[in-house]
């Protein structure tokens, strides 16, 4: 039987208000993968977690097999009913949104999926409130022409911004994309939390951040796995749940992500009694 991983991350904010943590469950990348059955494993992980929100970040299909539909529909419509779960698109899922054969197929499993109230961002945002918190959640979908083999176009931020729009609201801004090859650019954006998938761990998992190779064919691929920072925007990509076009997993375990934010610690003055010291001859 598929095995899992439970990963938690932590980061401090200041943007949390009343002192309350909030948990982000982060699932990428399954490409059709079942745990036991009907994925109960996974599901059991994520009720014992008890996330404030679901992050999907793409590939829970198989382009070719139209029969990954089904579990991760599932899955997905039966999680929906205890979690807010948004929905980014990755290469997958956009191949069939786009593919003339595949795409009414494809419209009725995003249509369920609405239905069972899942949201799917399609370069859009929506805004909610997790305990006393705003957030707002961004989905990039990006041209398929940014997932070539192995050479794809540089993404500048104007392109981004093009896209996505700019992070303009109050509130925590939590970027959703797939793929973490444009990873110097999410940042420039101004996201305080990016949360990628794609690249599988580098198939061969070499480090917390480093691994051999990608979906794209790219060796020692930057920002391939784990957790990066940059002044106060926190990066972090899953190593996803299961594999496609290189099939394999090498000291790489599949991997249930947990994002947990906790409230900045105030900075404590220093002890004395309130007067100065500062006394020079």
């Amino acid at each position: 039987m598929k095995t899992f991983r439970r990963k938690t991350y932590e980061i401090e904010t200041s943007k949390l208000k009343g002192g309350k943590e909030v948990k982000l469950a982060i699932l990428s990348d399954l490409h059709g993968a079942v745990f036991g059955e009907e994925n109960t494993p996974l599901f059991d992980a994520l009720m014992e977690e008890q996330p404030d929100a679901v992050m999907i970040l793409g590939d829970m299909l198989v382009r070719t097999e139209m029969e990954t539909m089904g579990p991760a529909e599932k899955f997905l419509i039966k999680l929906s009913e205890y979690f807010p779960v948004y929905y980014a698109l990755g290469n997958h899922e956009q191949y069939l949104q786009e593919c003339a054969e595949t795409r009414e197929q494809y419209l009725q499993y995003e249509r369920r999926l609405t239905s069972a109230g899942v949201c799917f961002l399609h370069n859009e945002h929506t805004s909610t409130e997790l305990k006393g918190t705003d957030f707002v959640f961004y989905g990039l979908e990006l041209p398929m022409q940014y997932y070539k083999k192995p050479k794809s176009p540089m993404l500048s931020l104007t392109e981004l911004e093009s896209l996505i729009g700019i992070p303009y609201m109050e509130g925590i801004h939590v970027l959703l994309a797939h793929n973490p090859k444009y990873g110097n650019t999410y940042f420039s954006w101004g996201s305080d939390v990016i949360l990628c998938g794609h690249y599988h761990g580098g198939v061969l998992r070499l480090s917390e951040h480093h691994g051999l190779t990608c979906p794209q064919f790219l060796l020692f691929p930057p920002f391939c796995c784990g957790d990066f920072h940059r002044g106060g925007s926190h990066m972090i990509v899953s190593a996803g749940l299961g594999e496609h076009t290189v099939p394999l997993r090498i000291h790489n375990p599949r991997e249930l992500l947990l994002l947990v934010m906790k409230p900045q610690a105030e900075v404590q003055p220093e002890s004395g009694d309130g007067n100065s010291d500062d006394t020079r001859d």
